[in-house]
């Protein structure tokens, strides 16, 4: 059997509150009042409508996020399209130097030129994706004043 402390059996649970919110006030809103708050506490993020509405009592600050799902898909279809770009890079200097180890230099000059055409309409592709993030970046991403 267990031991009592101090006189007090352990009664398990969570620790109580040094301030718990005791007091309740209820107020009724029209259907506008409630759309309006509805939608005022959807974008502030928050997980608890109570704390938010204490929130907007007391006149704390109230954070508001928004999130793009377009843009942080384009921004993601961007970066994994810039690493492939890179390694891309990597790629062309391993195939060089394997040009000029494995074969005749004549060989090796024939293909290079091959590569060096191939290289050019990716250079002009990279300059076309460029101007269109600049583009989406104008139209959709700067805040209008």
């Amino acid at each position: 059997m267990k031991q009592e402390n101090n006189g007090k059996a352990n009664r398990g649970g969570r620790n109580p509150k040094i301030d718990p919110s005791i007091h309740r006030h209820v107020f009724r809103l029209t259907e506008n009042e409630n759309a309006e708050l509805l939608s005022m506490y959807e974008s502030s993020g928050m997980h608890n409508k109570a704390k938010f509405i204490i929130s907007l009592l007391f006149g704390k600050e109230v954070k508001t996020v928004k999130v793009d799902k377009g843009t942080v898909d384009f921004y993601m279809r961007l970066t994994t399209f810039h690493s492939q770009f890179r390694s891309a890079g990597a790629n062309y200097n391993q195939v060089v130097k394997l040009l000029y180890r494995n074969f005749s230099e004549k060989k090796a000059s024939a293909y290079l030129y091959k590569l060096e055409k191939q290289t050019a309409e990716l250079a002009a592709l990279c300059q076309k994706i460029i101007l269109i993030a600049e583009e989406f970046e104008e139209k959709h991403l700067k805040k209008q004043p």
